[in-house]
């Protein structure tokens, strides 16, 4: 944890100081009030040890600014003077424990204690909102309730994996779902009430992502004005997730690999070997082995993130769990947006099935969220839907629901029908739907009523 000691008694921040050093912590010193509110603004700490006197300054003014700025601080005020009456006072207003100078190194481990519980609890109740407000949209029990054989298979080969400590590697398209996946594993595992950690790899330059990774010291670079703790320590016992791990820079690669197999780490700018408790998880949109190939990223790497490998299959080869996909983003939408409507009509769930989701979840998120706000009626219907899926009705078929494509074992004459019906659905008159399959008016007129389409 990074501490700031706010004491105008030199001798005694340094010595408090050091002490937190020595229990494997950071602290910064500030000789004022003033000083320390400007330090608290400049970054980011998870406690401040306050002094009562402060010389001209009243240490509970100060205490009243700083939760002012940061509520959910916890702050230990500490003084010479200490008293039942100064006590009370300093928690009534909001301070997390008192300390007596001079204390002994026991005493603070006390304290130290309950401030690391009191930062747990408070990481804790973060990560359920975020779970909360996740799980409404993108529900992990949705995702992993699945129809189609393919996906059950890769949603048992990831809940077997959960329980163990090996590293995970998830591929799959853009949108699959990949990190809800990978936050469902967290909540399937033996590391549930543990941190989960995520860094976006291609978010950051590569010096800011080794900082954002393995953390860095005062003066490891232009910018670097304390010290910090990176992902990897604040995902100590828990799960440190890694979102598009092919986007990983070759200069970073090595260190993974090294946390990977040696569970050792280095603060940038530091000499001193950390140990790191931490549980893998990658997933990539890539084509891992191509990069491998391509000299982009090393294979050694590839083969230890790739302990566990589960790929999602992309939307378009999920027909069983599209519309119930639909049904639970409209559900969700509607209850946030405020409307009363009924559901999707026959015609705009026809164009969702018909429709091949490049973007896959998302796209389908974002597509029946427009849909519940721009719908005129009481349901959500065709002209509802962006305009890609309004182009698209539902494909033929051979009989049994199953699409027919080019190459599938069915006659001419069958897929000539079907390149027909599509045709005329996405041409405005017969003249253009002749001109586009190259034949006259009249013999598309005589194959329209052949297949019944008078």
């Amino acid at each position: 944890m990074d501490f700031l000691v706010i004491d105008d008694d030199k001798t005694f921040r340094d010595a408090t100081c050091l002490l937190i050093d020595g229990e494997g912590h950071y602290a910064e010193g500030a000789c004022s009030g003033e000083l320390g509110l400007t330090e608290l603004q400049a970054g980011k700490f998870d406690a401040v040890l306050l002094d009562l006197n402060l010389g001209p300054e009243k240490g509970l003014d100060i205490l009243d600014q700083i939760l002012k700025r940061q509520p959910n601080l916890p702050v230990i005020i500490f003084t010479a003077q200490g008293g039942v009456k100064i006590a009370v006072e300093a928690m009534r207003r909001g301070a997390v424990d008192f300390l007596e100078k001079p204390f002994t190194r026991e005493q603070f481990h006390l304290v130290l204690a309950r401030v690391q519980r009191f930062n747990e609890l408070k990481q804790n109740i973060e990560r359920l909102e975020l779970e909360v407000k996740d799980s409404n949209a993108q529900s992990p029990e949705i995702l992993l309730d699945s129809s189609t054989p393919l996906m059950k298979e890769v949603i048992d080969t990831l809940l077997r994996a959960a329980k163990t400590p090996a590293s995970i590697l998830i591929l799959g398209e853009s949108g699959t779902g990949k990190s809800v996946v990978a936050r469902a594993v967290h909540r399937q595992s033996h590391l549930a009430d543990r941190p989960f950690v995520t860094v976006s790899c291609p978010s950051l330059s590569k010096e800011l992502l080794e900082s954002e990774l393995f953390g860095h010291v005062k003066g490891a670079f232009t910018g670097a004005l304390r010290d910090h703790w990176g992902k990897v320590k604040a995902a100590a016992g828990g799960t440190l997730f890694l979102d598009e791990i092919g986007d990983l820079p070759m200069e970073i690669q090595p260190k993974l690999l090294r946390l990977l197999q040696e569970r050792e780490y280095e603060r940038v700018g530091e000499n001193v070997t950390r140990q790191a408790e931490v549980r893998i998880i990658a997933a990539t949109s890539q084509d891992l082995r191509k990069r491998v190939a391509d000299g982009a990223f090393r294979e050694d790497l590839f083969f230890r993130l790739n302990v566990i490998m589960a790929e999602m299959p992309p939307l378009r080869e999920r027909p069983g769990d599209l519309i119930r996909f639909a049904g639970h983003y409209f559900k969700h939408f509607a209850a946030l947006c405020g409307r009363r409507l009924e559901g999707i009509s026959e015609a705009a769930s026809a164009a969702i099935r018909a429709y091949s989701w490049p973007g896959n979840l998302r796209e389908l998120r974002n597509a029946i969220e427009r849909a519940v706000i721009m719908a005129k009626g009481n349901q959500i219907n065709l002209e509802d839907l962006p305009a890609e899926l309004r182009s698209r009705t539902a494909p033929a078929t051979k009989g049994n629901g199953t699409p027919l494509e080019v190459g599938a074992l069915v006659s001419m004459e069958k897929l000539e029908e079907a390149h027909l019906r599509k045709v005329l659905e996405r041409t405005g008159n017969l003249a253009e739907a002749a001109e586009v399959l190259g034949i006259d008016q009249a013999t598309l007129y005589r194959k329209r009523k052949k297949i019944g389409l008078e």
